[in-house]
Formats: C-alpha cells, sequence, structure tokens
C-alpha cells in the first residue's frame, strides 16, 4: 500500500466519519437555542411582534436618558425607529426576529454576555439585514449594562 497521504479510490464513496451534520442552523447563539422560549425552529415563520422586542427596547433606553449623553441616546432612538421601520415593512426575516426576541430577554434578566453574544451572531449571520439598526442595539446594552443598579 502507498503511504496514507496517497489520494482515496476517486469511484469509492466518501468517508463517513463524521456522520450527518446537526440539525438547526449554524452560527446561532448556542445559548440561547435550547430554551423553551424558543418555540419555533429558525426555519419557520415566527410570530414575534415588534412590540415584544421594541418596547423593552425603548424602556431600557429611556433607564438610560439620565446618565447618558443625549447626543448618544437620540442615537440609539433613531436606530430603534429604523428597526422598527424595518419590522413594520417586513423586512426582517424570521431568523432576525427571533433573535432579536432572545437578545431582548436576555437584556431584560441582566444576562449581558448573552446579549451581546446574541448582537455577535446576528452581525456576522445577517449583516445585510441588521447593520442599519444593530449599531444602536450594541450601545444600548453596553449603556444599560453600565448603568448604576439601584441600591
Amino acid at each position: 500500500p502507498g503511504p496514507p497521504s496517497a489520494p482515496a479510490d476517486p469511484a469509492a464513496p466518501p468517508p463517513r466519519a463524521l456522520g450527518p451534520p446537526p440539525q438547526g442552523s449554524a452560527g446561532a447563539a448556542p445559548r440561547a437555542e435550547g430554551r423553551p422560549s424558543a418555540a419555533c425552529p429558525e426555519q419557520e415563520e415566527c410570530s414575534v411582534s415588534a412590540d415584544t422586542v421594541l418596547a423593552p427596547l425603548r424602556a431600557a433606553l429611556d433607564a438610560c436618558r439620565a446618565t447618558v449623553q443625549k447626543q448618544v441616546c437620540n442615537d440609539i432612538g433613531r436606530r430603534l425607529t429604523v428597526l422598527e421601520d424595518a419590522w413594520a415593512q417586513g423586512k426582517l426575516s424570521a431568523p432576525v426576529r427571533k433573535r432579536m426576541s432572545l437578545l431582548v430577554q436576555e437584556l431584560q434578566q441582566q444576562h449581558w454576555d448573552a446579549a451581546d453574544e446574541i448582537h455577535r451572531s446576528l452581525m456576522v449571520d445577517h449583516v445585510n439585514e441588521v447593520s442599519q439598526w444593530m449599531v444602536g442595539v450594541k450601545r444600548l446594552i453596553a449603556e444599560t449594562r453600565d448603568l448604576p443598579t439601584g441600591e
């Protein structure tokens, strides 16, 4: 027999050492995927309402207004409006809507790193869809994380 690096017989089927690919989408935030709140798979139409996502984001923005520069808050607000418009016009795919819903849940539970991870996965997997407004969401996560705790 030849050396181990010799090419395999081209007529032979490829080796099956790896098995079938895993179910689900690659690049999805693994922390958020296996949760009961992830009620619908990403391929299906998700009935996440815009208000479910936007109301907590706007509430977080309002909470920041006392400590964050007005200009920064106004920019975040403008970007949230872009998100709202895109949602209303049906320009956001089901995976983006679903992940934004998960991101908001993490934000509400003060799981900053998880929210940041979902933001990153959206930027990587859906950059064309989210680039106009995701900068505002990222800034909102950062500013909310820095808010003084209610002590």
